[in-house]
This record gives structure tokens, sequence and C-alpha cells, in this order.
């Protein structure tokens, strides 16, 4: 396997970024009404659109599932499904729901106010440790919902930056995730935009078959080598 050796890994970052953002401007991301409905969303989002995820939310809103963490749990698991199969893979979400629901209610009485008191590292081996919920989604709770200075990485992010032979596609998350924690200020505002900022780039441009003529990191210098 190919190591990626990235020689200015900070002036890179920040050029990316600073591009991405004169270009797209803020994304305001993660849309929500509440903690508790951005923490649903990023559990319904694995493996699916957002559109999808907005109509699971929309569906669960009308039916007053999202008032609080009892309410969304006390749902017969067929109903919950029913309501979120607009995100698909709604039997395994629904469970995956109810896990983190009962998490809440046996650990913290159903109180997200308590959760945000916990250490971050602390929180994020708690989350990790709910069935269903991995490192992506974790780190997308703990950015989004929590408002904690911890770098989002998706398939995107593997996608966008191995084509500019900053590091492997194949690198493991917690590598990827290290490259941009160390070398960018530990910011929420920043971390949150420049997650938001990469998948806008990669749907619009660094798609599977990428738009490079139009991309707006075209002509960028990266400074980067590849080593055995």
């Amino acid at each position: 396997m190919r190591n990626f050796l990235n020689n200015r890994p900070s002036e890179n970052l920040t050029k990316i970024y600073s591009r991405l953002y004169k270009i797209y401007g803020p994304q305001r991301w993660w849309p929500g009404r509440s903690r508790f409905e951005i923490i649903i969303g990023a559990i319904l989002t694995q493996n699916t659109a957002w559109t999808n995820v907005e109509k699971a939310i929309k569906n669960l809103r009308f039916h007053s599932c999202l008032s609080s963490p009892a309410k969304l749990h006390s749902i017969h698991a067929d109903k919950l499904s029913v309501l979120i199969r607009p995100a698909g893979y709604h039997n395994v979400k629904a469970k995956r729901l109810k896990n983190f629901t009962g998490f809440l209610l046996k650990s913290y009485g159903g109180k997200l106010a308590k959760l945000a008191e916990i250490d971050t590292a602390v929180l994020r081996n708690e989350l990790l440790e709910i069935n269903g919920i991995g490192p992506e989604t974790c780190d997308s709770i703990l950015l989004y919902a929590f408002n904690r200075p911890v770098f989002v990485v998706d398939a995107y992010t593997k996608r966008i930056f191995s084509r500019h032979g900053l590091f492997s596609e194949d690198s493991s998350y917690e590598y990827v995730q290290n490259i941009f924690t160390r070398n960018l200020p530990s910011d929420v505002v920043i971390f949150n935009e420049y997650h938001a900022l990469i998948v806008k780039l990669a749907k619009e441009h660094c798609k599977k078959s990428p738009k490079c003529e139009t991309c707006p990191l075209k002509g960028l210098k990266i400074v980067a080598k590849t080593v055995s």
C-alpha cells in the first residue's frame, strides 16, 4: 500500500479551505431545530442522501416523535421503521435510534444537557459503544450537536484529498482525522465549515467521475509527494 507524505499539511489544508470558502461561502451546517433532532439526523443520514433524511425527519416531526428522547424511544419499532422509511435501511436505522435513546434514558435520564457536560474524549468513547454508531456518526454528533472541535471524516474527504495526493484513499479514519486536527486550529466553526465544504465540492465536482475542468480547486498548488 502506498502512503502519502504531505510536505506542508497545514499550508495545503488552509489553502483548500480558503479557496472553497471563497467560492461557496458559509454552509451553516447542520440542519436541525434542536440538538436532539441533529443527533437523529446524524444517525439517519448513514448511507443515504440528506434529501431522504429530511423526509424521514418531517414524518417524525408530524407524529411528534422528536419532542423528547423518551417519546421516540416509546414508539413501537415497526411504526418507527415506517416513519423513517425514506431514509433507507429503515429497520436497521430504527434499531440504531432505539439504541441511542435507550442509552440516553438509561445512563442520563434522557437529558441531553447531562451529555453536554461530559469531557469530549469520554463522550466519544461512550457514543462509540452504542451499537450502530461508528466514528463518522459519532463525530458528527460531537461537532454539530455538542459543538466539540472534532473533525468529521467521510468518504468524500478521502476521495478529494487522495486525488490531490495528500493521503491514500484507503487510509484509516483515525489517520485522516489526525492530519486535519493536527494541522488546523482546534476551532468548531472551521471544522464545521470545512466538512460541509468538502461535501459540497464532492457533490458538485469531485464525484466518482470528477468534473476537474470546472473544479474550484483547479490550479491550486498543493505540495505533496508519495512515498513507499
